[in-house]
Order: structure tokens, then sequence, then C-alpha cells
């Protein structure tokens, strides 16, 4: 498929997985008070992280394009949901520099285009989960000399 991502996540233990994109890592986890040992993002966390960095990247994108700098840029996000619903329905995104609102204005709205990760949280998307059987793994120590 043309323009294909491929990322996988490695169960650790607990609760917690390593994600492997491109040979870069990150570790997710849940908090203590859920189960876990908080030794990284939740993976709703990740979620949102992405959305900020990539409306960040955008916003700085279509500024660099107009020749306009964003001293201190940075973008916020918020996700609440409704009780114990197992999704969040609501994203606020801030986006914040050191120019006049009424310029940051219009560079925020023409980079919503831009953002891959904004566009993809809108999109009616296919979602589909494909059970892989697999060996079982060998311990780590398997075939080592006693």
């Amino acid at each position: 498929m043309a323009g294909a991502l491929h990322v996988e996540a490695r169960w650790l233990d607990g609760l917690a997985a390593v994600v492997n994109a491109r040979g870069h890592e990150v570790c997710t986890d849940e908090p203590e008070e859920v189960g876990g040992r908080d030794a990284g993002m939740m993976p709703t966390e990740l979620l949102t992280a992405a959305l900020a960095s990539c409306f960040c990247l955008a916003v700085a994108h279509v500024a660099a394009k107009r020749e306009r700098e964003l001293p201190g840029l940075q973008v916020t996000v918020d996700a609440e949901r409704d009780g114990r619903e197992l999704r969040y329905g609501r994203l606020r995104v801030e986006v914040a520099a050191a120019v006049p609102e009424d310029e940051l204005a219009p560079l925020v709205e023409r980079a919503r285009p831009f953002c891959w990760v904004s566009n993809m949280l809108a999109a009616d998307i296919d979602l589909t989960f494909v059970p892989v059987s697999i060996p079982h793994p060998e311990p780590p120590d398997a075939g080592q000399p006693s």
C-alpha cells in the first residue's frame, strides 16, 4: 500500500509494552493506581501527544511557508471523556505563540489540512483487527550451555 506506516508493539509485562517504528522505541504503561508501574506514557497520552506534535509541526510548516516566525510555539491537547466510557469524545487543541491572536488564528486554520493525525482522528477509517498465531518464543537463555 502506498504511503503505509508500520508500527509494532511488544508486550513487556503487566500493563507495559514497547512500541517500535523505524527503529525508534517508546515504552507505554499505565499508572500505578490502575495496576501499571508508570514506566511510560499511557497509550491514550501517546495518541494525544501524536496530535499535539503533528499539529505543532503543521503550524510551523504553514508559518515557514509564509516567512512568519512563531516564537514559543506550543500546542497543548486536552482530552475529555464522559463517565466511564472507554474513549475520549472531546479533544481541545490549544495553539500558543508569542504573536497576536489575530495573526496566529489564520495560521492555525491553514494548518488544519496538513495535520495527518487530526485528519485521521476526524475520518471514518477502516479499522481491522487480525489475529495471527506465531511460534512460542524461546526463553532468553535457550540454547546457552549451563
